[in-house]
This record gives structure tokens, C-alpha cells and sequence, in this order.
């Protein structure tokens, strides 16, 4: 759950409103083959369930009054990543003040994955 207090009192978002809006984001954007799962809970999920849910790969916690955003991703071959990289952050930056209203301070992306396609 991410608490942030602002002039008009608090606001708690979970943590999977945010992961699923972030892991839809990113899936949209070109040349983003999918997520990737990381941590320990992720990982411990992708045992029991085979399915591939949105929010593999997002974390997402606050910095004072605003949101530090990390996106484990996998990208096709021969893409260029710093162009996939800018996209991603400048989408997620948009998708989150836009849906939530709450500042987001920054975006880390993480190329685990190439894969042809």
C-alpha cells in the first residue's frame, strides 16, 4: 500500500492498482516483448500459477511524496533499448500522474531479457 499526504488529507493506493496500471503501460509500448518476473513473490507465484500476469516485473514504492517506479522488462532483438528505455519511462510518468494524480520521481527500467521474435 502506498500512503501519500497532501493538502487535502491522505491517499492509499495498493500496491497491485499500481502494478497492473504500470504493467499494462509498458506492455503497450514497442518492442517490449513482456515483463519479467522478479522477487521473491513473483517468483514464488510463477510456481503455483503458469499464467503470465500484468504486474510481473513492477515495483513500485513512495520517496517522501512522490513514487519511485522499477520495470523489469524483456525486449526483442536488435531493438534499440535506449529508445525502448525513454518510451517506457516517458509513458509510465504520464500513465501514473494522469490516472492517479500522485508525482512520480522516478522510473527505473531493467533489460533482463532479449528474445527473437
Amino acid at each position: 500500500m502506498i500512503r501519500m499526504e497532501n493538502h487535502l488529507g491522505y491517499i492509499e493506493v495498493s500496491q497491485d492498482y499500481f502494478s497492473h496500471l504500470i504493467g499494462d503501460a509498458v506492455s503497450s509500448c514497442y518492442g517490449v516483448v513482456g515483463m519479467v518476473r522478479s522477487g521473491a513473490r513473483q517468483g514464488l507465484r510463477s510456481v503455483f500459477s503458469r499464467r503470465i500476469h500484468a504486474d510481473d516485473g513492477v515495483h513500485v514504492k513512495s520517496d517522501g511524496d512522490r513514487l519511485v517506479v522499477d520495470v523489469h522488462i524483456a525486449v526483442i532483438h536488435g531493438m534499440n533499448i535506449a529508445a525502448i528505455s525513454r518510451s517506457i519511462i516517458n509513458k509510465v510518468h504520464y500513465t501514473v500522474e494522469e490516472a492517479t494524480g500522485l508525482e512520480v520521481r522516478k522510473v527505473n527500467v531493467f533489460v533482463d531479457q532479449i528474445k527473437n521474435v
